[in-house]
């Protein structure tokens, strides 16, 4: 049970935030989110670790809910407290990066999200190693941009190196795999390159 200090309680709203978070309860995790945030801020000071992890969980609620403009603000504050607070190689950090990016990514800025998505990419690579299965993720990820923005001879390679960590870390059959040979087989669809792309989504 809580102590009943503020850290404590924070820490419980959040847990159950994230709970209904997870079922989809959006309407239950956001005053659960929020008031965790703002006794966060009191107790521990608007640029604490803790305050930025509130704050990219609330961005990552209303980014579920397509409120891409009210969880650019929330995800830039946490960015900011993160670079400040965190090591260069935080995994919170790297985290807050992908999740700025990806939103940068549906929001068609692809601009700005491509810095983003390769800061996380190097966080991953440095503090897991290159084979790691969050490191084919974030190459999946920045694949991904790529591909949306048309720049497919940059996408490929990524796509076949997260295929590799992947099926080499989780097996063929893990759904991962799966996802990686999709998103590899509609670049080379958009390369005309038919054959190959009906080739992997027999394997996906």
């Amino acid at each position: 049970r809580p102590d009943g200090s503020p850290a404590e309680l924070a820490g419980s709203l959040h847990d159950l935030a994230t709970l209904h978070h997870h079922r989809q309860a959006y309407d239950l995790a956001a005053p659960l989110y929020r008031r965790a945030l703002e006794i966060r801020e009191r107790s521990l000071g608007p640029e604490h670790p803790e305050v930025a992890t509130s704050l990219n969980a609330l961005a990552a609620l209303h980014r579920g809910q397509g409120q891409y403009e009210a969880a650019v603000p929330l995800y830039e504050r946490a960015l900011g407290i993160a670079e400040k607070a965190s090591a260069p190689d935080d995994p919170e950090l790297g985290a807050i990066l992908n999740n700025l990016a990806a939103l940068r990514r549906l929001q068609g800025d692809y601009a700005r999200a491509e810095p983003l998505y390769r800061r996380s990419l190097e966080i991953a690579e440095r503090t897991l190693g290159p084979d790691h299965p969050e490191v084919a993720t974030s190459l999946n990820n920045l694949g991904v941009l790529y591909r949306d923005s048309g720049e497919l001879a940059l996408a490929a390679p990524l796509f076949e190196r997260s295929l590799a960590i992947c099926e080499k870390t989780q097996g063929p059959d893990h759904p991962d795999v799966a996802i990686t040979l999709a998103n590899l087989a509609l670049v080379r669809y958009a390369e005309k390159a038919h054959d190959h792309a009906a080739a992997l989504l027999e394997r996906a």
